[in-house]
């Protein structure tokens, strides 16, 4: 079984590694695949560093695991970054591996907003991540929902929840406040080198 995990990681941090490392573990996976997104659809207002930088900045912090890896299938396509495509296209280059989705409980509750979601689906089983801002009564009945509907392998992973944002990591970095403990600190030395997140408002 391959974890696929997406997202902007803008920048990757604790949360995320804390989270693959879980439910690596907890599912038995082969490998985690970190796939940054070249131009994330739903992150339009959000100022992102460069894709290349991204990539760069999860490459570092996953470097002394086995189990995990980068891949730059969204950096080379064209256009925005749609979960459907990556995942035709990751089932295509792994025919005989269970491919699975890792995604938080907010991103489940707005799949209905997503491109092909009963693509998605067929495509890959989904791993669910908890968040406590998501009401439970409403995340069990949409994971029903789309059970029911789309006969969708949805199982939910015991993770522990993170408090952590990127949001948060970038504006502590723009105000010179200590982000210690929050990212690598790889990454934190590269972000320094770099000059990342300076002049974000």
């Amino acid at each position: 079984m391959i974890g696929v995990f997406g997202g902007s990681f803008n920048p990757v941090h604790i949360g995320h590694l804390i989270l693959a490392e879980y439910i690596c573990c907890e599912f038995s996976m082969e490998k985690i695949i970190f796939v940054p997104a070249k131009m994330p659809p739903h992150k339009t207002g959000e100022e992102l560093a460069s894709a290349q930088h991204r990539f760069n900045m999860v490459s570092i912090a996953i470097e002394n695991n086995p189990k995990f890896e980068v891949s730059r299938i969204e950096l080379n396509r064209q256009g925005k970054s749609f979960t459907v495509d990556t995942l035709s296209m990751l089932t295509d280059l792994y025919p005989r591996r269970k491919i699975c989705f890792i995604c938080g409980a907010d991103s489940l509750m707005n799949f209905s907003t997503w491109r092909s979601t009963d693509k998605i689906f067929e495509l890959a089983g989904i791993i669910i991540a908890g968040r406590p801002d998501v009401p439970m009564a409403e995340f069990q009945d949409m994971i029903n929902f789309y059970r029911q509907e789309y006969n969708a392998q949805i199982a939910c992973s015991d993770s522990p929840f993170i408090d952590i944002s990127s949001t948060q990591i970038r504006k502590r970095i723009k105000e010179g406040l200590s982000v210690k403990y929050m990212i690598p600190d790889c990454v934190y030395r590269y972000i320094m080198n770099e000059g990342l997140y300076k002049g974000e408002t």
